[in-house]
């Protein structure tokens, strides 16, 4: 199941606040514990969850249904 575009918005800001703290450990909401390298590897991480914020944001359903009458 996807994650919604709140859920990937909340782990970006979990992420952001971690990386403003100095922190590159923390769990993440999911309970899994996740360590980070480097600054540029948070920064990396960051961008895709940005783009992947963005996907889920502008998705659009998989299927239109029509519904006509012939009228009266």
């Amino acid at each position: 199941m996807p994650l919604t575009a709140a859920e990937l918005t909340a782990a970006r800001d979990a992420l952001l606040r971690a990386r403003a703290e100095g922190v590159r450990r923390f769990r993440e909401q999911n309970g899994e514990d996740v360590e980070y390298r480097s600054d540029a590897e948070m920064a990396r991480a960051r961008a895709v969850q940005d783009s992947e914020i963005a996907r889920a944001a502008s998705a659009r359903p998989a299927s239109l249904r029509f519904i006509t009458t012939k009228g009266f």
